[in-house]
């Protein structure tokens, strides 16, 4: 009796966290730790952060692999599993476009439509890390999932890199969340590296009223333009501009409620959480993520100075009273509305009355269809 009872103990201990943990386990549980620290501490994106780092942690719980318990991420019929094929199939991305589309509003670009150009030119991050990968022995397909990174559109990465490096995705996902959440700290630094006290106190003129009729034209000449272009982009561009129509509908208002709401948030905890749990140490813990990492921060800085650098040159060809304040450029990337709160902060710092709010959201949503037209182009050439 005494032999069965050791025996059975020895056994339950052969299970538990402590006998199968490793470095790497416990490093990847701090990061977690870390991330939830900066998301309630330092209130950087905790709707995004707190779940990716819960997530890390779930994911870096040790147990024995070859027990059969089917509880692990990559184990099939796995609760985790279940949750996880959401991002390895590509679904919730599209799912958090439409929540995207079904609250923007896209006026501030329909009235100024130049602004698109400046989402255009913060894309320049994105083929800039491309290149900058490929130099330093990426895969061209790995390159296109790290590229992505300089969109700043987590949902946009996870698309991607899901489809044409599923091995990077974690490293992928987590580094361009992280970079989002970084924005207040990343962009205002540029910025003002790149503009002069009289730039930075430029005073836009206030954008035209947008007709309903507008705005509703909108999401399907757009989603027509587009996805004629890059039909590969159709998933997220498709559903971004569902979601708009949704809203500028007059009709719809109770689904566009639940797509930007109930349903958007549902499919950011499942995100998030699967994200974070795909990072496993013996899978992020790598010199890889060290570089995909650092090609991030130069994306994204690269993304930034091109939308600033951008407007400069803009305002050399505009009246000087029609003149574009360049603290709008950095909200080119996809941050919505992150960077364009930072463009607006930033301005009201220098000048306590030139609110840029509005007229930043014009490149801010500008960069959401950007980073999937980005997206889809990559997809097309590499899938």
């Amino acid at each position: 009796m005494t032999d069965f009872i050791i025996n059975n103990l020895n056994e339950f201990l052969s299970y538990t966290g402590f006998a199968n943990a490793s470095w790497g386990n416990i490093i990847m549980i701090c990061v977690g730790a870390l991330l939830i620290w900066l998301a309630i501490k330092k209130d950087f994106e905790p709707l995004l952060l707190v779940p990716i780092g819960l997530g890390i942690i779930l994911g870096n719980i040790p147990f024995k692999i070859d027990a059969g318990l089917e509880i692990g991420l990559y184990e099939k019929n796995s609760v985790l599993n279940i949750f996880y094929q959401g991002v390895k199939g590509g679904w919730y991305p599209p799912l958090v476009f439409l929540g995207i589309g079904a609250m923007t509003d896209f006026s501030a670009l329909i009235s100024n439509p130049k602004l698109v150009l400046i989402g255009a030119a913060a894309q320049f991050g994105i083929f800039g890390a491309y290149m900058t990968a490929l130099a330093l022995g990426f895969a061209p397909n790995q390159a296109a999932s790290i590229a992505i990174i300089g969109g700043a559109d987590g949902p946009t990465a996870i698309f991607l890199s899901g489809k044409l490096c599923p091995a990077l995705m974690g490293a992928v996902t987590v580094c361009a969340y992280s970079y989002m959440a970084l924005v207040p700290v990343i962009q205002p630094f540029v910025m003002r590296l790149l503009t002069t006290k009289k730039e930075r106190v430029i005073r836009m003129k206030p954008g035209r009223k947008v007709s309903q009729t507008e705005r509703i034209l909108f999401p399907i000449i757009g989603l027509l333009l587009t996805t004629f272009i890059v039909p590969s982009g159709l998933p997220l561009l498709g559903m971004l501009f569902f979601g708009n129509l949704l809203r500028e509908s007059g009709k719809t208002s109770r689904l566009a409620k639940t797509a930007s709401n109930a349903l958007n948030d549902i499919v950011v905890i499942l995100l998030g959480l699967t994200v974070g749990c795909s990072t496993q140490a013996s899978e992020f813990l790598t010199i890889d993520t060290i570089k995909i990492f650092a090609l991030g921060a130069f994306a994204f800085i690269i993304a930034t100075a091109s939308g600033v650098l951008f407007v400069k040159v803009m305002n050399l060809f505009l009246r000087s009273d029609n003149k574009i304040n360049p603290l709008i450029g950095n909200a080119g990337v996809s941050a919505v509305p992150m960077a364009a709160r930072i463009s607006n902060n930033l301005g009201l710092e220098y000048d306590r009355h030139n609110y840029l709010l509005m007229h930043a959201m014009g490149p801010n949503v500008a960069g959401v269809i950007g980073s999937a037209v980005a997206a889809g182009t990559l997809l097309g050439f590499f899938s």
